[in-house]
């Protein structure tokens, strides 16, 4: 009987084993290092196998995945898209579980514009220049900008980090005493932004919204001082890519992006919980 052995990468980690008829999973010695080579098929039997990963860049590790798919693994890109121009420029097709960052942006902002009066002026905060999910984020959120015929006075990146964002946030504030929003590209950015806006005795007149559902900006959005933030059911991503793969492995499915859903959260919809 075939074995079929998936493996997950996470945050740009790599991690290759095999598995064949009457073999235990072997991995290569430096098995989380993204420069490792994968693991080639012995002699001794037909191998299954699949690596899940999860990318912190979009370009960074696709010479590692084109290693592994010249070695006849099955790669399953999760979370965070691969750049598709060096997909293509590499003649690589991977691919893709999970949600569509720019209509999750989007779902944000419009409810964000629903509050807004046209030509308000807002600020974004960006996460990584280089990630693909950073980029789609902007580009949900400009396009509610352009649509509600709200004012983008300026976009910056933060880094997706918190005391990054808080610092741009707070630099933001300074030169645009008027500003009526941040949109902000993940959820440790809203918090920093949250900060910046307490810190400056904003609180109210500057409305935030973020991206990812984490629990802490949960709390803040009960607490009225985030709007809302975006689910995109982080915790089961890396489930429904190992889902996957194995259909792929089992014949059941061809390898073929899927959409994984995508959820408003507001101070409503956490308090009809």
């Amino acid at each position: 009987m075939k074995k079929a052995a998936v493996f997950l990468a996470l945050s740009g980690m790599l991690a290759l084993a095999a598995c064949s008829p009457g073999n235990k999973a072997e991995a290569p010695a430096d098995a989380q290092s993204p420069a490792a080579a994968p693991a080639k098929p012995a002699k001794t039997g037909p191998f299954k196998i699949a690596l899940v990963i999860a990318p912190a860049d979009s370009k960074a590790l696709l010479r590692v995945c084109k290693q592994a798919m010249d070695a006849g693994v099955v790669v399953i890109n999760i979370d965070n898209k691969f750049d598709g121009d060096v997909l293509k420029e590499r003649g690589l097709s991977i691919p893709f579980v999970g949600p569509d960052n720019r209509k999750g942006a989007k779902l944000a902002a419009d409810y964000l514009a629903k509050t807004l009066p046209a030509g308000a002026p807002v600020a974004i905060l960006e996460g990584i220049p280089s990630a693909f999910n950073g980029i789609q984020r902007r580009l949900g959120f400009n396009d509610t900008v352009q649509e509600a015929g709200l004012t983008l006075v300026t976009s910056q990146v933060a880094n997706w980090e918190m005391e990054k964002a808080n610092q741009v946030a707070a630099s933001i504030l300074t030169e645009h005493p008027s500003l009526k929003a941040l949109l902000c590209a993940n959820d440790s950015m809203a918090l920093g932004a949250a900060a910046a806006v307490r810190a400056g005795g904003r609180a109210g007149q500057v409305a935030i919204i973020g991206y990812d559902g984490i629990s802490a900006v949960q709390q803040l959005i009960l607490d009225g001082q985030i709007l809302c933030t975006v689910d995109q059911h982080a915790d089961q991503l890396a489930v429904f890519g190992i889902e996957f793969a194995l259909q792929v492995l089992r014949g059941e499915a061809a390898p073929a992006d899927i959409e994984t859903a995508v959820d408003l959260v507001t101070a409503e919809t956490l308090a009809a919980k």
